[in-house]
């Protein structure tokens, strides 16, 4: 077997099945409680090479701030140091300070801290967190979302509606103050369960203090924000509430059916429900008492780890009714949903006679954007077309579409179109638009002329109309279909490391946040990369690609694309530049092109490889 000798050089797709092996294999030892199982083999997947080149690759090159340097100024590695840093990478127990970065929070303006580690520490972190994931992915409580693989804010709201949709009920709101810098680190230390090297590791990464300024900080407690591995280590210090309230659950002997009949244990646990995501956490429960209980056991618990609930952030309110809050405010938000219920009207139409019969119809939950988010939205979108008064339609569309695809995208699982709230914003963009091609024209009539046109059977397009059949037109909210019922919910205890790797490449073109086009090709690929065969795991970083390269004219459409690892991507661009460089002629190459569109191939040293073929084709 010939050695690996380059960077350029690694089969990644060989490197990952290696590692997941493991990780699967870790995450089932966890799951049935063999903890002498799991660290043999933490350690012997800590201890090999491939889940070290794996993760070098994610901190050095799938990171998306791997441009930020730590106290070591080291932004980038170039391949060869990065094979270096395989066989040089060790848990020896020790780490640099992070570095201070403040960045400032949306809409807000205070700053939030951020501990910038250095390019070697966030491998070991990487490394660590490869280990330790699987382990705790088995472990970790239902209903926790924030910051795991496989879930996302959108399936925390749709577990809520979930629990409300039926029944009336009260809530507790809470946030917990400064969670990330107040965190315990002897209790988390124990809570790990870790010995020798992993616990000096983790020990001195929680120990290194922080360089703000020049200035060196002690870290007495708390998790810094911006290392690889701190929201692991976050979500493993808060995992167990949910226990204690089931606990607690247990002992409500005065919960009765409609018939009189006392509720079953499992109904009990069933009436109360603890949803966490991060540090943002709700309770809900149809008797007030049993939440302000909630909220005491809650508190003392966080109090063992150094840890307060946020009194701004903290309320107690009713979903339904008004009067029955707190603050006297029904509902309540949640990352950055507004979820609340509505009366129906008293009585409505029988159609099927020639009278009104009285038959009552209760409320309706509806989750829609809170009004802070939606003003914050129309803010920055106001803010880039006042950017943009100089500068061409063309930049100010492609400015524009991100930020309203990417918004409207993640509420498109809620009932926004029910509250006109798409529409609303349309026509307030509409009206910025027209002030900004009056101040270009010095006139409404010729800014409508030159930047509105007709397209279908739509009427005031925003687009490019110049020299072009098919112009570059503005996105709009109401494009999107939205409803608050078409969302599947991440099932409680699944988890990437189940083994259930199609169900989890599938569910990825169904994230609320991956864009209409990528989602359409990775459906049309089945969960696999069309480079290396593989299929997309919940952590890949998946980019689009074009199969005839637009510098040769390759279309941007829908049969000239595919998706591909942002690694594989890198591999195909760099031998499609390697190709163009040496054959010009653009009618040569997209001939070229097409050939090669018919069989599954890779780049070798300049050279076309056919996948599953030992053989090399000269060029």
């Amino acid at each position: 077997m010939t050695l690996t000798t380059r960077w350029e050089d690694i089969d990644w797709g060989k490197i990952s099945v290696r590692v997941f092996r493991l990780q699967k294999q870790i995450y089932t030892a966890s799951r049935c409680g063999d903890v002498k199982k799991v660290r043999k083999l933490q350690k012997l997947l800590r201890m090999s090479w491939s889940a070290k080149a794996l993760a070098i690759r994610r901190v050095t090159q799938d990171n998306q701030g791997k441009k930020t340097a730590g106290i070591d100024g080291i932004k980038a590695l170039t391949p060869k140091e990065r094979f270096e840093l395989i066989s040089n990478l060790k848990i020896n127990g020790k780490s640099s300070p992070t570095r201070r970065v403040w960045i400032p929070k949306p809409g807000k303006d205070e700053k939030r801290p951020l501990g910038i580690p250095t390019m070697v520490d966030r491998a070991k972190q990487a490394l660590i967190m490869l280990t330790l994931e699987p382990e705790w992915e088995a472990r970790f409580e239902p209903n926790s979302y924030g910051f795991r693989p496989g879930r996302c804010s959108q399936d925390a709201i749709s577990h809520i509606k979930n629990v409300i949709q039926a029944k009336a009920k009260f809530v507790l709101d809470a946030d917990i103050a400064k969670c990330f810098d107040r965190i315990n680190h002897s209790k988390l230390l124990d809570k790990l369960d870790t010995q020798g090297r992993v616990r000096q590791q983790i020990k001195s990464w929680l120990k290194a203090g922080v360089l703000d300024k020049r200035v060196f900080e002690r870290t007495e407690r708390g998790t810094p924000q911006g290392g690889v591995l701190s929201p692991l280590l976050a979500n493993i210090a808060l995992d167990g509430i949910e226990e204690k309230l089931n606990q607690y659950a247990l002992t409500l002997n005065h919960l009765r059916y409609p018939c009189g009949k006392k509720y079953t244990k499992k109904d009990r646990i069933k009436s109360l429900t603890y949803i966490r995501y991060a540090d943002d956490f709700i309770v809900l429960h149809e008797d007030k008492m049993v939440i302000k209980h909630c909220k005491q056991l809650i508190t003392e618990w966080l109090a063992a780890w150094g840890l307060e609930l946020k009194p701004s952030k903290t309320r107690i309110a009713h979903i339904l009714k008004a009067e029955l809050s707190d603050d006297g405010i029904a509902g309540f938000n949640f990352l950055g949903f507004n979820i609340r219920q509505y009366k129906r009207g008293k009585h409505k139409s029988d159609f099927n006679s020639n009278r009104i019969k009285p038959e009552p119809l209760g409320f309706d939950t509806l989750i829609i954007p809170s009004k802070e988010k939606v003003k914050l939205h129309y803010s920055r979108c106001a803010k880039i077309i006042d950017q943009h008064k100089t500068k061409s339609q063309t930049d100010l569309i492609n400015n524009l579409n991100p930020v309203i695809r990417g918004w409207i995208n993640y509420y498109r699982f809620s009932d926004i179109k029910t509250f006109g709230i798409t529409s609303k914003l349309d026509q307030l963009i509409f009206n910025k638009l027209r002030s900004w091609g009056r101040y270009r024209t010095g006139s409404t009539k010729t800014a409508y002329q030159k930047y509105w046109t007709t397209q279908g059977n739509k009427n005031w397009v925003f687009a490019n109309r110049q020299g072009d059949s098919n112009p570059l037109r503005l996105f709009t909210h109401g494009e999107v279909e939205c409803s608050s019922i078409n969302y599947v919910k991440v099932k409680g205890e699944s988890s990437p490391y189940d083994g259930r790797v199609k169900y989890w490449s599938t569910r990825r073109g169904e994230y609320p946040e991956t864009p209409k086009r990528l989602a359409l090709l990775l459906k049309t690929q089945k969960g696999k990369c069309k480079l290396c065969g593989l299929y997309f795991r919940e952590d890949s970083l998946i980019e689009i690609d074009h199969i005839i390269p637009k510098a040769v004219g390759g279309k941007d459409k829908y049969d000239n694309l595919q998706a591909l690892h942002r690694h594989c991507h890198d591999v195909k661009t760099k031998s499609d530049m390697i190709l163009i460089n040496q054959h010009g002629h653009k009618q040569f190459m997209q001939r070229l092109y097409k050939e090669w569109e018919k069989i599954d191939y890779i780049w070798v040293d300049d050279i076309p490889v056919v996948l599953g073929s030992k053989s090399r084709c000269k060029r």
